[in-house]
């Protein structure tokens, strides 16, 4: 298409909100239902729809654009490999492929033999840890009731979500799910024919819920005592959500704990599709040559975007400003009427409303601005970029505050 073609394509008077909406639906699979709307551009943490309507973007694209909208040095990283580089398949190796792999396992404090497989996305990024695990020799996989790991068949079978898994099976078998940071069944299930345990530290889709302190220590004892993988889902928490790098960096979340198998994605390109599976030690070795494969992962230019990422939540100080700004917006949620609890841990938080009304909130809240995520009936869901500040959330509390349990009644 030349360029006088393309413009063709965007001639004419600006498409709103509601006749953009419409020719999604004539044009898409409806597996999302319809949008909430329809965003146009960003700056920073704000997003613009079609309308010309500004929102504080609360969500981050699910924990995704840690770096907000539109950052110059991302913006510049992605454009100068793309003009240089853009695709060489995995048949070669380029140096940011490299540069990005050495920087995450440092990150990581990965100790020797340990490797990074590189993937275009997180549910992509299980499926390898999926065959990691049948390398063991092992089929049988222990979860946790409320997890969430991904919707393409290795990793639905790690999903507890009734909803999203009877569809489509039969599922690749031996997963079984245990209630949820329940350490005594934990124990109760290990045996010396289990493959793997399965974790996250904090599950986001079932309302930003922490394991339970020292559960993760006891999957590293009973892992190592029956000779089993632990396999941490990072895919969410990881590149500097909670504060950390890694979640399992927090003392009091994984104690220090290392992983043997970390899926990552989400916030490692600040919004440029890259996922990640790393082995730590001699897991790094569990997968060799054709026993799995990719054409897109870890191309120069999702790489260049991990690097970028990587380098300005470092030069700015963003894992400081996460924990910083999630601590007193935690405070702060928590003092309202209407909120009945809140968990997570830096930038990603779930705030309990005292009412099964979360999707009304999340409602009001776009109406006046706000992006949030009604994650469960009770529960909104914040994940916004490390880069925001107090003042631009204030008002967003503001508003909560402006509730009373009576409006959550109402909402219902």
């Amino acid at each position: 298409m030349s360029a006088g073609e393309l413009g063709a394509v965007t001639a004419g008077p600006p498409a709103t909100s509601e006749q953009w909406t419409r020719r999604y639906g004539d044009a898409l699979m409806n597996t999302f239902g319809t949008p909430r709307g329809v965003l146009v551009r960003g700056e920073g943490p704000y997003v613009w729809d079609a309308d010309g309507r500004r929102y504080l973007d609360l969500l981050g694209g699910i924990a995704v654009t840690v770096l907000g909208h539109a950052h110059p040095t991302l913006t510049a990283a992605v454009s100068a490999q793309l003009g240089t580089l853009g695709h060489v398949s995995n048949f070669f190796a380029t140096p940011n492929q490299v540069a990005l792999a050495e920087r995450l396992l440092a990150l990581a404090r990965a100790p020797q033999g340990s490797r990074v497989f590189f993937t275009n996305s997180g549910t992509e990024a299980v499926e390898g840890l999926v065959k990691m695990t049948r390398m063991t020799g092992r089929t049988r996989i222990l979860a946790q009731e409320g997890a969430f790991h991904g919707r393409t068949m290795g990793a639905l079978a790690l999903t507890h979500k009734r909803a999203y898994r009877e569809p489509f099976e039969p599922l690749p078998p031996g997963v079984e799910f245990l209630p949820f940071g329940d350490a005594a069944a934990l124990e109760a299930a290990m045996d010396d024919d289990v493959a793997a345990i399965v974790l996250e530290l904090v599950q986001g889709e079932a309302g930003v819920r922490p394991l339970p302190p020292g559960f993760w220590a006891l999957a590293r004892r009973l892992a190592d005592r029956h000779g089993a993988l632990l396999a941490l889902d990072e895919v969410q928490t990881g590149i500097g959500r909670t504060g950390e790098w890694f979640a399992f960096q927090h003392p009091d979340l994984g104690a220090g704990v290392q992983p043997d198998v970390m899926t990552l994605a989400k916030g490692l390109g600040a919004g440029f599709p890259i996922g990640a599976v790393i082995g730590f030690g001699a897991a790094g070795s569990l997968l060799g040559p054709g026993q799995h494969g990719t054409t897109f992962g870890g191309n120069p230019v999702a790489a260049a975007a991990g690097l970028a990422t990587l380098g300005v939540i470092e030069r700015d100080g963003l894992l400081a400003q996460a924990r910083d700004l999630g601590t007193r917006l935690t405070r702060a949620l928590a003092q309202l009427p209407v909120v009945s609890d809140v968990r997570g841990r830096g930038l990603l938080l779930g705030a309990q409303l005292r009412a099964p009304a979360a999707a009304r909130v999340a409602d009001l809240a776009m109406e006046a601005g706000y992006i949030v995520n009604p994650v469960t009936a009770d529960t909104l869901r914040l994940a916004p970029p490390l880069i925001l500040t107090w003042d631009q959330v204030a008002g967003f509390v503001d508003l909560l505050a402006g509730l009373t349990p009576a409006d959550l009644e109402e909402a219902r």
